[in-house]
């Protein structure tokens, strides 16, 4: 079209062919273009599944010995991540042959146009290839591991600990560190990244400032003309993206090469081996499960064993003596070396940390199976469920939300206990489900669903258990000590012939645990609802103030610059071309050539260098926003309120963190800048052009309002589902065993799958809404081509060749583009100093719409006393504990403790203050010594000394790394019994005048028990103590005990009068079966 405005032949008709023939071109490579990018998405999308269901299938098989190769974030990672990475690398495969296709077909058309002197731009892109991969292979490089996520998300699981203990500071500092080296590592990232962009800008211009110099020196006769330079220019930039994309996609392909090597590694790990157990066994229809001389990974010998079918099996040990390592075998959980177990029958486990899913409660007990009303509410009966049921505002359709974080412990293992008997197997496998329920719940759980007249009497159950007082009740006791079976037999075989057992029951065989209740404070988890509505003008400007000011002028000053000197640097060329048309004599065109072709290249220089300004200009702004922007979040979700955490699952707000991971740039001034550009060059050339600019504006604006509209919802719907699939998936890892105990592995991989293909369908409407977008603006985009092209013709030899050139080379680029932490009011150092505490007509409640959970509580405590909290399901125990450390506010009164009113200082001096042995014994993934120390205050010595008070000294001295052993994440390398005593060295440690004991001892066994109790008595003897009743004969020993009921106090007094009194403590010492002298 260039030529035929040099030639000027037929010039009106000959010109609109042109422009109707480059519409129609520049239409077909759109449609054909964005068809290309639907099915190479929805192939990319089609193979990232593929990959997630592999993970998943294989995390449900996957052998404990591998497991504990892989954490949950790392696991998780491989399917967030890696199958992500997958994805990308199908998505851009076709560009390791496109790209290079792409460059050897603009130099073919460059040789044609230019001759060899095209061979030295080929020179200069040989040089800078090499650069460009080193780069995108060292930003490749730069990904950081994602610790500061792991963190997170254990912090977020184990909010409450850190509440209760005022650590928030403490781990947001940890999380900070981790966060800084990331913002250090994504500074060098951007910086390569400028550098990236330099390349980038510079590699068309420097190629045609070598080819034209060149193209100059092979021969003086040689004169570039309007249909040379422009045809030249549009070849170059087409060389753009290739080149730019080509090292980019060869160091995705060494990631990907990664990511498949985790892949694999993982997808290779030992599964868990059918043949560790036998389900075909038939040798005696009177036996469940046989045992012939089984020896597993670090444990001893057991000898052959047989259970009869229907027994009720005790299994009995001290901590760490392999009960449930017991249980484990018999699933066929354990790696075996040698020997067999054989079992008949389906089974059901319940597993010593009750399993929850995040759905309805009745969904959690029946677990799949269909409802068989009148069997699901005896099963509801048998396992005390109908009263709790009544405190519920849904009933059993309430939700139940992540590990079962708004129900008690106690509510927990009886779901997992309804769950498991509403299977109604063969076989039971009981991992101390007694241990966190009360007395009269245990008594109910053993004769009304475990015991001999239970409805599981009929069923072969082996219970593990601490709760020495069933025992009579028992067909057969296994002794465990030291992972193996030390003795079996019955009640009285073992009592008459060891010693040490018959001690045991003497001293224990009255005492029982009771439960840390807590009622419902939610009726329902709130669903994950993605943000409606348009994007606020005030988070933009939160933004933009993070980004700064400075450096958002700043930015915007060099992309104006680097753009107008782009609008320079080919109107230069324009010029330059014009004057040979206008010149007879070209020898004078010939001396200047030199200078102009030296202007040419200054100009390219100084526009290389502001996209190289503006790219660090971005990348420091953008540094700046994700930091101050990840600090402000970090801190403001550390402070919220606990309910937020028990009503919003932790995969939403762990999104949100991902999110600032990632450095957000500035977009708008570059696409901006780039249109405005062309409007201005193509009006330049013709004016009639300001005629098509509104109505195409128009349409711009309107395509981009209605498609933002629709996107945004779309995106935030994508999200939200995908926060299911990581939250179905982590939840899955938890209750693997569980799952597996059940043979329900298929039912999960189907839910997975239907979790994934709700993901997708969001994800391919947010690649069809994408696509549609592309093809409009790329039409208006054509529009704009060839009303330029068109606009071009009508004004004929008006218009040199040159500027028709440049016009139409623009309009072809724009076709492709809570409480307060701390207050003025602080405590004086040392207090408390009495430890007296005053609840003055004290009322709370959960949510505003709820009923009073703690009703009018009045009552004071002497300095240093011992005072026992005890009650029913429900009564506000746990409730009491929870207001005086403000986790719940209040509603009405105060609690004073020695002289100050608790709601007038901040968060962080009262809870400092405060000391509580929890009931769940929450460890964080580090070393012994930071699990034990957060704050880093201690020596080691008062490490040890700690120790030794909770008998884990000689445990600690027998591991490697001692005091820098590394707790895996959860604490899952040690048991539940350690692990709570590690919970009471970390509280010995801390040396307050008031503690609260919520379930200090309810993973540990009897003679450990002892050991605690004893030794609380002893260093807390100074100290203002209230113990939430888990064995009653402690509560006895108190000073006075506190009986709830209904969150209204019932009785306080002296045991001694309480049991004279005969009221609500005195029946529940007759229930759990306890004699005390009363006149003593």
């Amino acid at each position: 079209m260039i030529n035929l405005y040099n030639t000027h032949s037929d010039l009106h008709w000959n010109g609109y062919r042109y422009a109707l023939a480059l519409f129609v071109v520049v239409i077909l490579q759109t449609l054909i273009h964005q068809l290309y990018q639907r099915f190479n998405m929805l192939t990319s999308v089609k193979i990232k599944t593929a990959v997630v269901g592999l993970i998943y299938r294989k995390a449900l098989t996957l052998a404990n010995s591998a497991r504990r190769k892989y954490t949950s974030g790392e696991i998780v990672n491989l399917m967030s991540s890696d199958a992500q990475q997958l994805m990308e690398m199908a998505v851009n495969l076709n560009l390791l042959w496109s790209a290079p296709f792409q460059i050897l077909m603009a130099i073919i058309f460059l040789w044609q146009e230019l001759g060899p002197s095209v061979l030295a731009g080929v020179a200069v892109l040989v040089l800078v290839i090499p650069i460009n991969a080193f780069v995108a292979a060292k930003k490749s490089q730069m990904k950081t591991a994602d610790q500061r996520v792991k963190l997170l998300n254990e912090i977020l699981h184990g909010i409450k600990i850190l509440k209760l203990y005022a650590w928030e500071t403490s781990y947001q500092k940890k999380v900070m560190e981790i966060r800084e080296h990331e913002i250090d590592v994504l500074k060098s990232s951007g910086y390569l990244a400028t550098f990236s962009m330099l390349t980038l800008t510079c590699i068309p211009f420097l190629v045609s400032l070598a080819t034209f110099g060149i193209y100059f020196l092979l021969d003086e006769e040689n004169v570039l003309t309007a249909a040379k330079v422009f045809t030249s220019i549009s070849l170059f930039n087409i060389l753009r993206l290739p080149l730019f994309d080509l090292p980019a996609v060869i160091s995705a392909v060494a990631q990907t090469k990664i990511s498949l090597g985790r892949l694999e590694d993982f997808l290779n790990s030992e599964d868990l081996d059918p043949q560790n157990i036998d389900t075909n066994y038939s040798a005696s229809k009177l036996a469940h499960i046989f045992f012939i001389c089984i020896l597993y990974t670090n444990y001893s010998e057991i000898a052959t064993r047989q259970i009869p079918e229907g027994a009720l099996v005790a299994v009995v040990g001290q901590v760490g003596s392999g009960k449930s390592s017991f249980l484990s075998a018999i699933l066929g959980e354990m790696e075996k070396l040698e020997g067999t177990v054989q079992r008949r029958g389906s089974v059901a486990y319940v597993s010593q940390q009750a399993w929850i899913q995040n759905s309805i409660l009745q969904e959690n007990i029946l677990f799949g199976s269909g409802l068989n009303k009148p069997y699901y509410e005896r099963v509801l009966e048998a396992c005390a469920l109908l009263p709790d049921l009544e405190q519920l505002p849904n009933g059993d359709q309430t939700e139940i939300g992540e590990r079962g974080v708004n129900i008690s412990g106690g509510q927990k293992q009886r779901v997992s206990l309804a769950r498991a008997v509403y299977s109604n197997a063969d076989i039971y496998l009981l991992d101390d489900p007694l241990s966190a329920v009360d007395v009269h719940v245990g008594k109910h759980l053993f004769e009304k669903l475990i015991g001999p007249s239970g409805l599981l009497k009929n069923k072969t159950r082996i219970l593990v258990t601490h709760s020495l007082a069933f025992l009579p009740q028992t067909d057969l006791i296994i002794v465990m000590e030291n992972g193996k079976i030390a003795d079996m037999g019955t009640y009285q075989e073992l009592l008459s012939k060891r010693a040490n057992f018959a001690e045991l029951l003497q001293v224990f065989s009255t005492e029982n645990k009771n439960e840390e209740t807590l009622p419902i404070k939610s009726d329902c988890m709130y669903p994950v609802q993605p943000l409606l509505g348009t994007t606020e003008m005030s988070i933009i400007l939160k933004y933009l103030q993070a980004f700064g000011w400075l450096w958002i002028w700043l930015s915007l000053a060099a992309y104006l610059g680097q753009n107008a000197l782009a609008i320079g640097q080919n109107l230069w060329l324009s010029t330059w071309t014009a004057e040979v048309e206008q010149m007879n004599d070209l020898s004078e065109w010939k001396q200047l050539r030199d200078n102009k072709l030296g202007i040419y290249g200054l100009l390219g220089l100084i526009q290389g260098l502001l996209v190289c300004y503006g790219a660090y200009v971005i990348t420091q702004g953008s540094l700046s926003a994700s930091r101050v922007l990840h600090h402000q979040m970090l801190d403001s979700v550390l402070h919220l309120p606990l309910q937020y955490f028990e009503t919003n699952p932790v995969g939403q707000i762990i999104n949100r963190f991902t999110k600032v991971k990632k450095r957000n740039k500035l977009k708008l001034f570059p696409v901006f800048e780039n249109v405005l550009g062309t409007i201005l060059v193509i009006t330049s050339a013709s004016p009639l052009f300001t005629l098509i600019v509104i109505p195409l504006g128009y349409l711009y604006f309107t395509i981009q309002r209605y498609y933002i509209a629709s996107s945004r919802q779309i995106r935030r719907l994508a999200g939200a589902s995908h926060s299911p699939v990581i939250s179905h998936f982590s939840e899955t890892l938890l209750g693997a065993p569980t799952i597996r105990a059940f043979g329900h592995e298929e039912r999960f991989v189907r839910q997975n799958k239907d979790v994934v293909n709700e993901n997708v369908v969001y994800f391919y409407n947010n690649v069809i809404s994408n696509r549609w977008l592309a093809v409009r603006l790329e039409f208006l985009g054509n529009l704009m081509v060839f009303f330029a092209a068109l606009f071009a013709a009508m004004a004929g030899s008006t218009v040199s060749s040159s500027v028709v050139g440049l016009s139409i080379s623009y309009a072809l680029n724009v076709s492709n583009n809570t409480a307060p932490w701390l207050t003025s009011k602080r405590p004086p150092v040392g207090w408390p100093s009495k430890g007296i505490i005053e609840f003055i007509n004290y009322q709370a409640r959960y949510r505003t719409d709820l009923g009073l959970a703690l009703q009018d509580i009045s009552f004071q405590t002497r300095s240093q006393e011992k005072v026992g909290i005890v009650g029913r399901t429900g009564a506000g125990k746990s409730t009491l504990t929870n207001c005086l450390f403000r986790i719940l506010e209040r509603a009405g009164g105060k609690i004073i403790i020695d002289g100050i009113d608790i709601s007038t200082i901040g968060l962080h001096d009262l809870r400092s203050n405060l000391n509580i042995i929890p009931q769940d014994p929450v460890l964080f993934s580090g070393t012994l010594q930071s699990n034990l120390d957060p704050l880093g205050k201690h020596s080691d010595l008062e490490l040890w000394e700690a120790l030794e008070l909770c008998d884990l000294k000689n445990f600690v001295q027998s591991l490697p790394k001692k005091l820098l052993h590394e707790v895996s994440e959860g604490g899952a390398n040690l048991s539940v019994g350690q692990r709570q005593l590690v919970c009471l060295a970390r509280a010995l440690l801390r040396r307050t005048k008031i503690l609260v004991l919520d379930e200090a001892t309810a993973s540990v066994d009897l003679e450990t028990d002892h050991l605690v109790q004893s030794t609380i008595r002893k260093e807390f003897d100074n100290c203002t103590v209230l113990t939430i009743a888990h064995r009653l004969h402690t509560i006895v020993d108190s000073e006075r005990v506190l009986v709830l009921d209904s969150g209204r106090i019932v009785e306080f007094d002296t045991p001694h009068n309480l049991l004279h009194q005969k009221g609500a403590f005195s029946e529940m010492v007759t229930e759990a079966g306890i004699t005390y002298d009363t006149d003593t």
